[in-house]
């Protein structure tokens, strides 16, 4: 079976409310995508993803009742810390997720649409480097962007990346694509809608690191 497949998001109900305990249950998967695209380099977003993800557990399990939806946890930050806020707390962890979230989105996607370097197609540096240009560099400082831009030079050819994705299955391209397209559709919503939360919310923070 595919690796995104085994761990797919719900489909999201009409008002677009997350559930916190069916997100988390998805989305502690996520930490081993990276362990496919090879290079120790990616760890950090791994390990930066898979500490967020803790956060915002902790938060959640204070109160299971009180924080049934994401949102409900990051409104009653507001209210608690409000000199703070957004800068605090699972507000802050699901701020940086979220952008994690959305590199894998991107990265998957460039792929499921055929993007490619024609000069060598079997090759995802034009891929990881969309996802990062577009989902984290901004919040990146320099020191950091250096980090990352090794990282894409270290980028898996995009045979083995899918035969990872596949779990060390021989499938083929196009079958681990569909596999790849099938899972974007609740996980792309789920960020998206998370993404409108904070915009909603005027929970943005632009500072980097």
């Amino acid at each position: 079976m595919s690796l995104l497949l085994d761990n797919q998001f719900i489909e999201l109900p009409p008002d677009k409310a997350i559930n916190t305990k069916l997100f988390l249950d998805a989305v502690s998967h996520i930490p081993s995508f990276f362990d496919c695209l090879g290079s120790n380099v990616f760890s950090v977003i791994k390990s930066d993803i898979n500490g967020n993800i803790m956060k915002i557990k902790a938060v959640y399990l204070k109160d299971p009742a009180k924080y049934v939806s994401l949102q409900d946890i990051v409104e009653a930050e507001r209210e608690a810390h409000a000199a703070e806020w957004p800068k605090v707390g699972a507000t802050l962890a699901l701020m940086w997720l979220k952008r994690g979230l959305r590199f894998i989105q991107i990265l998957l996607q460039s792929l499921a649409d055929g993007e490619r370097d024609e000069n060598n197609p079997n090759l995802i540096r034009v891929n990881v480097t969309k996802a990062y240009e577009q989902a984290l560099k901004k919040y990146h400082g320099w020191i950091v962007q250096k980090i990352f831009h090794v990282a894409l030079l270290a980028a898996p050819y995009k045979s083995n990346f899918l035969k990872s994705l596949s779990k060390g299955e021989e499938v083929k391209e196009e079958d681990c694509l569909i596999n790849v397209r099938q899972f974007l559709i609740n996980y792309t919503a789920t960020v998206d809608a998370i993404y409108e939360m904070y915009t909603n919310l005027n929970a943005e923070l632009d500072y980097t690191v």
